[in-house]
């Protein structure tokens, strides 16, 4: 089965069984609902302890949750640096356009001439729109808006992303 990173339990909050997370998913309104079930994997375990999401809420920069049958502080300190995950079969289908973040890391990037620019390393949310780090093989890494007017196709079947090289896109 292959598993898909949800967020990291860096913390507690308070003394009423909240953690906090550093936030890792494309869509926290749907993994951190009330009711969804995550994985949490703690580092020195190799089988993952199950959790139901009992609140969700945000706080600064992370996502403070609790989780069903653990209301105090002492029954969740121990999952600090446990990582949360959802399995495979827990994705949805996304409309037309509108990608998962594993889909679209390690896609190569290529301009519509044909020249290669690097590999998709890390997606980073800006707010208006996602900004996809992308590294060469050598040189510096570029940063792609992911808009229209710059990305023309989007293949991931063959791992394949085709951009229009707008004056002022790569350094």
């Amino acid at each position: 089965m292959q598993w898909f990173n949800v967020g990291k339990i860096v913390n507690t909050h308070g003394i009423l069984g909240e953690v906090r997370v550093i936030s890792s998913t494309d869509f926290p309104e749907e993994r951190y609902a009330i009711g969804s079930k995550l994985a949490l994997f703690m580092p020195k375990d190799k089988t993952p302890k199950y959790l139901t999401v009992a609140s969700h809420r945000r706080h600064k920069t992370f996502d403070l949750l609790t989780f069903e049958n653990h209301p105090y502080l002492q029954d969740v300190e121990h999952y600090r640096d446990g990582v949360l995950r959802v399995s495979e079969d827990q994705l949805t289908e996304l409309e037309e356009g509108v990608y998962y973040y594993h889909e679209i890391v390690d896609c190569v990037v290529v301009t519509i001439d044909g020249m290669e620019i690097g590999k998709v390393t890390e997606v980073l949310e800006t707010g208006a729109n996602d900004v996809w780090t992308v590294t060469p093989d050598k040189g510096k890494q570029q940063y792609i808006p992911f808009i229209d007017d710059v990305v023309k196709e989007v293949d991931i079947a063959n791992k394949r992303i085709v951009i229009d090289a707008i004056e002022g896109l790569l350094s």
